[in-house]
């Protein structure tokens, strides 16, 4: 008998645009298409939950993520890779300053 064959599973690269707990963040993917009548190109964009197991993601790095089975609730996506670091002001840039 052969073997069972995993299927291929989807892979998508987005930014981390939030850090909720311990290993989990949001994951956003735009992407762009053509306006159904007026065939302008509109920006959409999809926000994924992903699993993080090594905790080294941050905000603003773009990241490649895979399918996997359900983690939790929402969780139904892992971190493969981090592909681009974000600049150490990307971060500064986000949180408010104290004064």
């Amino acid at each position: 008998m052969e073997a069972a064959t995993r299927t291929q599973r989807k892979t998508l690269v987005g930014f981390v645009s939030s850090r909720m707990g311990d290993k989990s963040i949001k994951v956003t993917i735009p992407y762009r298409i053509p306006h159904p009548r007026y065939l302008k190109v509109i920006s959409r964009k999809t926000v994924v939950h992903a699993h993080d197991e090594k905790n080294e993601t941050k905000v603003g790095d773009k990241v490649e993520i895979m399918e996997t089975r359900p983690i939790s609730r929402l969780k139904r996506w892992r971190v493969i890779n981090v592909v681009e670091v974000a600049p150490v002001a990307a971060a500064a840039v986000l949180e408010p300053a104290k004064e």
